[in-house]
């Protein structure tokens, strides 16, 4: 067997007896966090692109769900996700897809990212990065027991909006909200949805649909609302394949769906800088800034 293969077996035959670290940003500076969702499939070159995007970019990596396909066992996670987004391990916070938990309670997904991916019985937590709070939900609300108004999630994240309310904040998950692509909206995510735009969240950011999509701020219903409203960006660009555009929403600003990339965030005291990074060859970018509530 050669000396790489037998390496990833290992890693796949047993837990890894010392878990990752809970990681923090290696920029300079105003922290950055950088990532995508829908990354990683064995033969797929779409996640060694984004991959090599990532090795210049300093910060804390985000996943947004869908880690590894087709059921993210601790198997695939070796072979496929640990040659190219691997490498970033250490620095990484993650979040659940539904891929994720086709392996029985997302098993190969908690041993791999270990405390770095929170408690297994939620698949929820936060953190604090520089001056900002980073959210991170678990969208995959069938396999946590419903995440709609009065369930252990909403009143969780109740209770983190208000304790950190003062702080600019950034909520990430799986599943949009909105999306003009084919999964179209998420309406299961409605209660939580609307509990991040009355905490005063100033970013969402979501997978699921394999393509890049920027909205403009928008309230609880998906209107805009330059004001008091949450800035989603749907960024399923990892690696896996690209969707098509549906129904387009009204409040959607900016749409991709044939470039891979990573999303970069540079989070400021009171504002925040955007970029979408392509993948070596492809000319599609996004941009701009925005302030926090």
């Amino acid at each position: 067997m050669p000396t790489f293969v037998a390496a990833l077996f290992l890693l796949a035959a047993a837990p890894d007896p010392t878990p990752s670290p809970v990681p923090e940003a290696a920029a300079p500076g105003d922290p950055v966090l950088v990532g995508a969702g829908d990354i990683a499939s064995c033969g797929n070159p779409g996640p060694v692109k984004t991959a090599a995007l990532i090795d210049h970019i300093a910060g804390t990596v985000f996943t947004l769900g869908d880690n590894v396909y087709e059921s993210g066992s601790i198997e695939q996670f070796a072979q496929c996700y640990e040659p190219t987004w691997g490498r970033f391990r250490s620095r990484t916070r993650p979040a659940l897809g539904n891929h994720d938990y086709r392996t029985k309670n997302a098993r190969g997904y908690f041993q791999y990212f270990g405390p770095a991916a929170g408690d297994p019985a939620r698949g929820y937590y936060a953190y604090d990065l520089g001056a900002w709070r980073v959210i991170v939900l678990n969208s995959n609300c069938a396999d946590i027991g419903g995440c709609g108004k009065g369930s252990p999630e909403d009143k969780w994240l109740q209770e983190e909006l208000a304790a950190h309310h003062p702080l600019c904040s950034v909520a990430m998950y799986h599943h949009p909200r909105f999306s003009s692509a084919s999964h179209g909206d998420s309406t299961w995510m409605a209660d939580l949805w609307k509990d991040l735009v009355d905490g005063g969240v100033d970013v969402a950011l979501a997978g699921h649909d394999h393509v890049y999509e920027r909205f403009a701020p928008i309230d609880a219903s998906g209107r805009k609302d330059p004001e008091r409203g949450v800035r989603a960006f749907t960024v399923g660009t990892g690696g896996m394949s690209h969707y098509r555009f549906e129904n387009v929403h009204a409040a959607s600003e900016v749409r991709n769906n044939d470039t891979f990339g990573v999303l970069k965030l540079t989070l400021h005291p009171d504002s925040y800088d955007w970029e979408f990074v392509p993948e070596r060859g492809r000319s599609f970018t996004d941009s701009g800034s925005g302030r926090c509530h």
